[in-house]
């Protein structure tokens, strides 16, 4: 059996966070997201946020790497003003999160972005997010459900052929897309669901919906067989 390849996930950074008999700043990541990885043929390591400056050192130890869902993006990082419906910023990830998919893009190591991790590669190369969908996560804490389309020919449907419905949660959404981004999947309302770099710009792939909360294994097993087609031969081993 081959190496299992090494999947960053980035996590959240919460104030005040209480488990047993403890309440304490914590870098919390939903169960949902290493478990994903591992079902997928991962391994799942936890990037809580740090300085960019190490984003590049960090990237170079990991095989594919996972931006996780969470707060809203600031506005402030796609030159946009603040709007009321728009949640409270959260400095740190933003700085993270975006200097680990530079450093990934830069490296070739494959992406993938979830819900807000989508949003920040498409603000990470330059596009713009719509701020408030009026009837989207109209419940707090609950997820929804909803069908997506694949586009075609993209890398997206080449991983699921057909339309599915998924499990979601936002009220974000892209706006205008960044450099070289195309859609790879609609909403019935047109809401871009997904978005991705063509092939020759490595494997970079983003979805608005949250798969660690449903059963569907394809769109993380497409970055875990990228990830092992990435290693190279001095990886190579057994566990």
């Amino acid at each position: 059996m081959t190496v299992r390849p090494l999947v960053g996930v980035s996590t959240y950074l919460e104030t005040g966070a209480r488990w047993g008999v403890w309440e304490l700043d914590a870098a919390l990541l939903p169960a949902g997201y290493p478990r994903l990885v591992q079902r997928a043929g991962g391994l799942a390591v936890m990037l809580p946020p740090d300085a960019p400056a190490y984003a590049p050192a960090t990237i170079a130890r990991l095989d594919a790497l996972v931006i996780a869902g969470g707060p809203d993006v600031d506005p402030s990082r796609y030159g946009a003003e603040r709007s009321p419906r728009t949640g409270p910023p959260a400095p740190e990830r933003d700085a993270w999160e975006l200097a680990l998919i530079d450093a990934a893009l830069t490296a070739g190591v494959p992406l993938l972005g979830i819900c807000r991790g989508m949003q920040l590669l498409n603000v990470a190369r330059g596009g713009t997010l719509v701020q408030h969908l009026d009837g989207h996560a109209e419940r707090t804490g609950v997820f929804g459900a909803h069908p997506v389309k694949p586009v075609p020919g993209t890398r997206y449907a080449g991983l699921v052929p057909h339309e599915t419905t998924v499990p979601t949660y936002h009220h974000q959404a892209v706006e205008r897309l960044g450099t070289d981004l195309i859609p790879s999947a609609y909403a019935t309302d047109g809401t871009v669901e997904a978005l991705e770099l063509p092939a020759d710009h490595g494997w970079a792939l983003g979805v608005q919906w949250h798969p660690e909360m449903g059963g569907d294994l394809r769109v993380m097993r497409g970055l875990v067989e990228a990830a092992t087609q990435g290693r190279g031969p001095e990886d190579t081993g057994t566990c």
